[in-house]
């Protein structure tokens, strides 16, 4: 499919513009418009807006082997180094880029990721819960977004199979879709602490996200690099405390250390998952810091205005360097 749409970018019409802005993913159609750029005889300007890093996807996630990895290593850092400037959405991805691809550092600008959502809804939760069939004594642990492989949700399910054995008041809801959801619903057969809900739309997804009392970000062990989730701007935003379970030492462990929003757990230990969600439960003070603190970090870190000012200034500086 990638390819495809790079075919399509070859022989489509572009005008004369002053900067081409490429996004990866797609890695392989952006190197398709980068070779168009390369063959114009007024050749634009080229930024490569980087949201996922291929080469550590696929050592990260063991979905090839050694050769492939290498392979995809050397094909993304030719392409990362051949485009004029790289915006990369976090500090991580810059020394990444920097360190194992070969990328001069003075060519790569860090720009956050925002939130797209408005300010939180502050009413209406206890009806949102009600309608989810969510109980006033449920401790409900949402985990918002796709189900697909490097979520490594399976440890959700296993998490649920103790709170139901240790008949905890823990409840845990898969929100979303994804390539796994079919997988993981089979396997959760007849497991009663576990539920899923199909995406909701726009005040809904909100409201869900406000309404539940912990919201969950799940890895697999050794995904430390390869994206930040983006489901944390909008876990943030909920004003709603986050218990990342995750390696220490990965992008989603430094987030949540740099926002204070939430508490970090290891990767694949549902029995921690359940009793931290118990213990935050039971100190409601310190839950409401976290939620506060997550609700800050959005507010000064993950503006829509301070990244457009940025993206703003990146673009401008690339349409600039068009005639040196």
């Amino acid at each position: 499919m990638e390819l495809s749409f790079g075919l399509r970018l070859l022989f489509a019409r572009w005008n004369n513009p002053d900067v081409v802005l490429v996004v990866s993913p797609a890695l392989f159609a952006s190197a398709v418009a980068i070779l168009r750029v390369r063959l114009w005889p007024k050749r634009p300007a080229v930024g490569i807006w980087i949201q996922d890093l291929y080469s550590r996807g696929i050592i990260e996630t063991g979905t090839g082997n050694g050769r492939l990895a290498s392979f995809a290593s050397s094909l993304e850092s030719l392409i990362l180094r051949s485009a004029d400037a790289v915006a990369a959405i976090h500090d991580r991805f810059k020394a990444h880029m920097v360190s194992e691809l070969g990328v001069p550092a003075e060519n790569v600008k860090v720009i956050r990721n925002w939130t797209h959502l408005p300010a939180s809804p502050q009413s209406g939760l206890n009806e949102m819960r009600s309608r989810l069939g969510w109980a006033t004594t449920d401790i409900v642990v949402l985990h918002a977004g796709n189900m697909g492989k490097k979520q490594g949700l399976e440890n959700i399910v296993e998490a649920a199979r103790i709170a139901e054995a240790r008949g905890s008041r823990v409840r845990f809801v898969l929100m979303g879709d994804g390539n796994q959801r079919q997988r993981l619903e089979r396997i959760a057969d007849g497991v009663s602490k576990v539920t899923f809900v199909d995406p909701l739309p726009g005040t809904d997804f909100q409201l869900a996200l406000a309404a539940a009392d912990f919201l969950l970000v799940n890895e697999l062990p050794g995904v430390k690099d390869m994206a930040v989730p983006s489901k944390l701007t909008s876990y943030f935003n909920a004003g709603t405390p986050v218990i990342a379970a995750t390696d220490e030492g990965s992008v989603t462990a430094f987030e949540i250390e740099s926002s204070g929003g939430g508490i970090r757990i290891d990767a694949v230990d549902p029995g921690a998952l359940v009793e931290t969600a118990e213990a935050l439960a039971s100190d409601p003070a310190m839950a409401l810091q976290l939620a506060q603190n997550g609700l800050r970090f959005r507010q000064e870190t993950l503006s829509e205005a301070s990244a457009v000012a940025h993206y703003d200034n990146f673009i401008t500086n690339l349409a600039s360097s068009r005639g040196r």
